[in-house]
């Protein structure tokens, strides 16, 4: 194992997911601990490390691709919550989600709107 892409995947796994990201990472280790390690390197250590975009923007595409995808809900609730982490507004959100309807449907759309308001409920930011 390269412990350098483990390392800066984690690190970055914080900067998005805070502590729920190791949390996840752990559930894995007992069922598949190799996966729990790819989880980490590839994409946060080699992918999300980038320098192209910022963790705002990786977030901002990750919640539209989850949400056109229609059959990730647990996987949106999380990045919805990391996109909050990250700095993006309520607002951004919801608009990312509902743009999804032109490509994904309204079914996807709608489906991702109900996660974004039940991750909402669970996080006390303020609105911005």
């Amino acid at each position: 194992m390269d412990s350098r892409r483990y390392e800066t995947g984690l690190e970055v796994l914080r900067q998005v997911d805070g502590k729920g990201g190791e949390a996840m990472v752990e559930s894995l280790r007992d069922i598949a601990p190799d996966f729990a390690r790819y989880l980490v390197e590839f994409p946060f250590g080699d992918i999300y490390a980038r320098p192209g975009l910022d963790l705002k923007n990786r977030e901002i595409a990750t919640v539209a691709a989850l949400t056109a995808l229609g059959n990730a809900g647990p996987q949106l609730r999380v990045h919805i919550a990391a996109a909050l982490h990250v700095g993006c507004t309520r607002e951004e959100i919801v608009e990312v989600i509902m743009q999804m309807a032109v490509y994904a449907g309204f079914p996807a759309a709608l489906n991702g709107l109900f996660a974004a308001r039940d991750v909402f409920g669970e996080h006390t930011a303020p609105r911005k």
